[in-house]
């Protein structure tokens, strides 16, 4: 799928509009090295293409990397305000095509909000990238995402330039990668969604066992049920020797048994608790990964953008709100259980109250009975050895649960993991099919052959790429040929696959490597490779004129927004 055309209007004005072509395409900046570019927009132009793809779109004018500095509220009121509508079109051929993705995107929220893909308007983002998988890929797999596949080839933010392969942000998991990386590679497995579910579930049970293991052990706690059963039976014995009438019996009876029971009912709330505890957490953590926004500040910010416009869009609570929705619909997964366990824990809490009230008047009654002070202090302590049974029973048996789910989880990623391994053969293969271009083109870069190869650890295969440390300059070159390489592997065993590269900051490859990379894109491999970069940093002898796709400067940013 090639990129055809990048449009930008607010309603009335079309303020650009760039078509990209076959090969290289150059977004120059024009400043030189004496004047700073930056702002003026060459970047911009790949986050668009990122935000028409899916991404938020909110680094267009945030600077995530020094977030210290604030919005560039110039260009989000002028994008905001101008209800400013970015147009992206795909096709899969750029000469001729059979089958065109027009996307648009604006950047208002709620009713205002346009999120369409051929007319089509979707809401959820979720959603959005579903369709553009379908569309493009012809899959319906939940994983690998659209926004992970893409990853790869749209290189602006720091981890992807900087990373080959590692593409995604940091907390992502060895299961996700292996998802991703059996997609880069063709090879098709419908369980590896099913054990992302399973690895989450498997998590969950060893926080839980973690819990559990802080106070007691499984083998401590059975020895401990042994020990006390054997003190229960003797001061049964010792309380059978006593003299007392058969309603004081049985009232004492049914008092061990009420004991008991509360015993039960508190250790189950605890449970409870502790499962809820473990929600929670694991629903922090996904907010942490998944949102950071300052809310108070954006408060203050509505507060003085109030004064000078009359005519906000948004509401401060509005806002507050979206950001509310989209959180919990990121966290209804985890958190799907927990109105079962409230209840439940609702339930228990009215049981226990009312086994509380019955021990209560059984107390009383059996006080004005007026046994035997030793009599008492043998209740007394053999309710304790039945309250210390009771709370080790319900150890052993939340211990034999998660061991029992611990087991039913690595029983069915031990399947999992062995359709896996039935590929090995088919990932050797197609490893060695893409060494065939990685090793050509990385040679004919720098000299160095590069190779990729496969791993294999106890819980999934991971990729790795075998090089001599590479500087700055030569990880980008490692970047282009490892790019190319997977365009050219996709298209040797007929595969569907994104044909554009978008790079930035490539000012640092010298400029053989940047001749070489121009031949490659333009004579080896059916691709778009589009970088933005500074005039004064190509080579002299480069035609720039001849693949520019778009030139900016200070009196002509991109938005041309002074």
């Amino acid at each position: 799928m090639f990129l055809k055309n990048l449009k930008i209007e607010d309603g009335v004005t079309i303020i650009r509009d760039i078509s990209f072509h076959k090969g290289l395409n150059l977004i120059i900046d024009e400043t030189g090295t004496k004047i700073s570019g930056n702002n003026i927009g060459k970047t911009t132009v790949l986050k668009l293409v990122d935000f028409c793809l899916g991404s938020n779109g909110k680094d267009i004018y945030q600077d995530h990397e020094f977030k210290e500095r604030g919005n560039n509220t110039k260009i989000e009121n002028f994008l905001k305000d101008n209800n400013v509508i970015i147009s992206l079109s795909l096709v899969d051929d750029l000469q001729y095509p059979d089958k065109e993705i027009i996307i648009r995107r604006n950047f208002l929220g709620y009713r205002k909000k346009i999120q369409e893909i051929n007319g089509e308007t979707i809401k959820v983002k979720k959603e959005f990238g579903k369709k553009l998988k379908e569309l493009i890929f012809n899959s319906k797999n939940e994983k690998p995402t659209f926004f992970e596949i893409k990853a790869k080839n749209i290189r602006y933010k720091k981890n992807r330039i900087k990373n080959t392969i590692n593409v995604l942000h940091n907390n992502t998991t060895k299961e996700a990668y292996e998802a991703l990386y059996f997609f880069w590679l063709g090879i098709n497995i419908n369980e590896l969604e099913r054990k992302q579910v399973l690895q989450k579930q498997k998590q969950m049970e060893e926080k839980l066992q973690e819990r559990l293991k802080s106070e007691h052990d499984l083998p401590q706690i059975e020895q401990s049920i042994i020990v006390i059963e054997r003190i229960i039976k003797k001061l049964e014995q010792k309380k059978n020797n006593f003299n007392i009438n058969e309603d004081f019996k049985n009232d004492l009876s049914k008092l061990n048994s009420i004991k008991a029971n509360i015993n039960s009912k508190t250790t189950e709330i605890g449970r409870l608790e502790i499962r809820f505890e473990l929600i929670k957490e694991s629903e922090n953590e996904l907010k942490k990964n998944r949102a950071n926004i300052n809310l108070n500040e954006i408060k203050s910010i509505y507060k003085n953008a109030s004064r000078f416009i009359k005519d906000i869009h948004v509401t401060y609570e509005q806002t507050v709100s979206f950001h509310n929705n989209m959180l919990n619909e990121k966290i209804n997964f985890i958190t799907k259980e927990l109105p079962k366990i409230k209840q439940q824990r609702k339930d228990n809490n009215q049981e226990l109250n009312t086994l509380l009230s019955e021990e209560k008047q059984l107390s009383e009654k059996l006080n004005k009975a007026g046994a035997l002070e030793d009599l008492q202090d043998l209740i007394v302590e053999l309710n304790e050895n039945y309250e210390r049974k009771g709370g080790f029973e319900e150890q052993k048996r939340l211990w034999q649960k998660t061991n029992k789910k611990f087991s039913e989880i690595n029983k069915e990623l031990k399947e999992i993991n062995k359709i896996i391994n039935s590929k090995d053969d088919l990932i050797k293969n197609r490893v060695s099919k893409f060494n065939v271009y990685f090793e050509k083109f990385s040679h004919k870069l720098y000299k160095e052959r590069l190779i990729l190869s496969h791993v294999k650890d106890d819980r999934a295969y991971s990729l790795k790429i075998n090089s001599m440390s590479p500087g700055t300059g030569k990880k980008k070159g490692e970047i282009a040929a490892f790019d190319f390489a997977h365009i050219k592997f996709c298209e040797s065993i007929g595969i569907k696959c994104l044909n554009f590269i978008l790079h930035d900051q490539i000012e640092n490859i010298y400029h053989k490597q940047i001749n070489t990379i121009t031949e490659i894109a333009n004579k080896d491999i059916n691709c778009q490779y589009i970088v933005s970069v500074l005039r004064d940093k190509l080579p002299t002898k480069l035609d720039v004129e001849q693949y520019k796709i778009l030139s900016l400067s200070q009196e002509d940013k991109l938005f041309r927004v002074e």
